[in-house]
Parts: C-alpha cells; sequence; structure tokens
C-alpha cells in the first residue's frame, strides 16, 4: 500500500498562515485589553498557533489505515507516565485500541533567539529520554515503540540565519557549531535527535513574518524537512494499520 501524505505541503501552507495570523491576533486583543507581555510573548499567550500543523498530523493518521484512532487533544488526556518525572503532558497523543501510536510535540520560536534555543534544546532532549526510558520499563503495556516526533516552526529573519560565535574556554566546540546560526543549530538537533534514536521524526521549518498570507516556508536540509516528518509518520501508521 502506498503512503497517503494528504497534500501535507498545501495544508502547511495554510498551518504557516494561521500561525502568523494567530500571533498577530494574539497581540491586537491584548493591546486593546490594555496588557502588555514581555517581548514577543504577547503574541503567543493568546492561544494554540501551532493548530495547523495539528490538523495536518491528524490528517496524515487518518489517510494511512487508522480512521478510528483516538486523536487526543484536551489537556486531560495528554498526560503520559514519565520514568524520571511523574507525567509529561504532550501537544498530541494518537491511540488505538488501547495502543500509544504516537506522542508530539510543536514547537515555535519568533525572536528572542539566545536563550530561549537552548532552552528548546533541553526541553526536547528531557522529553525524548523520559519516553524512550519509559517505553522501556513498560510504561505503555506491550506494543510497539510508539512513533515521537518534534516539528519546530523557526522565525526566518537575518537574526535566525546570521551565524553566531560561542566561547568554551576549557575545550573546544564541536566543529559543526562552529559559526552555526540558530537555524543551523536547530537543524543540527533535529539530526542528532534522530541519530540517536531520541525521536522517529524531527523537523525544523522556517518562515518569515511576511509569510501570513503565501503561507511561506522553508527547511533546512531533507532529513529534516516537513515531508521526511510526515513521511516517516506515515509509514509508522500503515504499519500499524496493517498489523
Amino acid at each position: 500500500m502506498s503512503l497517503d501524505l494528504a497534500d501535507y505541503d498545501v495544508k502547511a501552507r495554510s498551518a504557516v498562515r494561521k500561525f502568523w495570523t494567530g500571533r498577530k491576533k494574539a497581540a491586537k486583543k491584548q493591546r486593546a485589553g490594555g496588557k502588555k507581555d514581555q517581548g514577543e510573548r504577547s503574541a503567543v499567550t493568546g492561544g494554540s498557533n501551532m493548530n495547523g500543523f495539528i490538523d495536518l498530523v491528524v490528517d496524515i493518521v487518518h489517510a494511512n489505515g487508522l480512521k478510528n484512532a483516538e486523536i487526543n487533544l484536551k489537556r486531560r488526556l495528554l498526560t503520559l507516565p514519565g520514568f524520571f518525572r511523574p507525567t509529561k503532558i504532550w501537544d498530541l497523543l494518537v491511540m488505538h485500541q488501547g495502543k500509544l501510536i504516537a506522542a508530539v510535540e510543536f514547537k515555535s520560536q519568533v525572536g528572542s533567539f539566545g536563550n530561549n534555543a537552548n532552552n528548546r534544546c533541553e526541553e526536547s532532549l528531557g522529553t525524548a529520554v523520559d519516553l524512550k526510558t519509559a517505553y522501556r520499563e513498560g510504561a505503555f503495556g506491550a506494543s510497539r515503540k510508539p512513533f515521537a516526533g518534534y516539528l519546530m516552526l523557526l522565525e526566518d529573519a537575518p537574526t535566525s540565519r546570521r551565524p553566531v560565535t560561542d566561547v568554551s574556554p576549557h575545550f573546544p566546540l564541536f566543529p559543526e557549531f562552529r559559526g552555526a546560526s540558530y537555524a543551523d543549530r536547530y537543524n543540527i538537533l533535529c539530526k542528532k535527535l534522530m541519530a540517536e534514536d531520541l525521536y522517529t521524526a524531527a523537523a525544523v521549518i522556517l518562515s518569515p513574518r511576511t509569510a501570513v498570507k503565501s503561507g511561506e516556508y522553508s527547511e533546512m536540509s531533507e532529513l529534516t524537512g516537513l515531508k521526511s516528518f510526515v513521511t516517516t509518520l506515515a509509514g509508522h501508521v500503515a504499519a500499524e494499520s496493517a498489523m
């Protein structure tokens, strides 16, 4: 059976438009209410700007054989047991016949690239290690290893593309990080998350603020691109359906 990618590119561009539109509406609403958050926060405190990408993942699941899968999006149904901590709340969980099929995190970063990039890296690592270890220890019952997905939307801007200089006084940096921009760092992160078997698929896409109408986005590499992400997910879902 061939995989169905559910017109992912068309839907991704729609998701990008919704992302930027949602940010603008949230910021405008806060200004109208006389409230003001620090920096870019006013644009993200108004809701789930990544909902368009969540819809894309749901479409991939349904299109590849699991039409009756349980798609969990409500907070009270997004909790999984952890190994290093009691629980972890994911952004999307897919269940089928009592089995955990997929757990996906959707992240974004607009501006404030410095410390926020490090925080995103640490979050992704902690979440992945906890899930992988919990699965090894039987937290999800007798089932195949679930699909673990990480999808990042990064603002495409001069600051995110500009080479960054880091100082390590005692030992040299790994070569791939020397002069790497924040966009490069996310690309490296996603590659290594998959190489270390921490996520089944990890992707980073870049989009400028001007994409509010066009839905424009770009990718850093084929391996960490959106097509690779949705193809891997589709394959995992199709295999579950076949079994």
